[in-house]
């Protein structure tokens, strides 16, 4: 390996290097934002005070459901703290994306960035005011109501799919900046664009 190849990168360098996998993160990120924001104004429309409509045989339900807490109805008392850790989660994900330079994490992380946005500005600007919003949810999976899987909506989804697809990039070795970690927990050489 020669010396210059072992040299850090200058700032600009990374930027130019990222850039393409930012773009490919933000794309991601506007199209479920805005898969999102269209299914919850139709849901909200069409849905409102109907009993839930069967799909597939009863696989699936589409019911308007608004949650004041996380997944799973989760911490229903504490929106105003869900909804400041959605803001953590879009200012990290902002953060880290300057170092940017795999096509799998930049799909996982506009999936979880996209969610993440669309479950916030459900906080931010539903009633009962700012900050406080319920998150409409709409897909209930085998029953209604949530008996037998919570209802959920597309951003908790696109939520869920990029943390799975983060957990196995992470297991496969995979890095933030495209490297490949070895078994040996070192990294190997060159990048590559997964």
């Amino acid at each position: 390996m020669s010396e210059r190849a072992s040299e850090p990168s200058t700032p600009s360098a990374t930027v130019t290097a990222a850039g393409p996998k930012v773009v490919l993160l933000a794309v991601i990120a506007v199209l479920v934002l805005a898969a999102d924001i269209i299914t919850k104004t139709v849901a909200v429309a069409q849905l409102e005070n109907r009993a839930p409509l069967e799909l597939l045989g009863g696989l699936v339900y589409l019911q308007l459901v608004r949650n004041p807490g996380a997944a799973f109805s989760l911490a229903t008392g504490y929106t105003w703290v869900l909804t400041i850790v959605a803001i953590a989660v879009v200012v990290v994900i902002i953060r880290v994306a300057r170092r940017l330079r795999s096509v799998g994490w930049a799909i996982a992380l506009g999936l979880v960035l996209g969610g993440a946005l669309g479950n916030l500005t459900d906080r931010i600007f539903r009633a009962p005011g700012p900050l406080q919003g319920h998150v409409v949810d709409v897909v209930s999976l085998f029953a209604p109501d949530g008996r037998v899987w919570p209802v959920f909506n597309m951003a908790d989804s696109s939520i869920v799919t990029g943390g799975v697809l983060l957990v196995v990039l992470a297991l496969l070795g995979r890095e933030l900046d495209g490297r490949r970690t070895s078994a040996r927990g070192g990294a190997e050489e060159g990048a590559d664009s997964a």
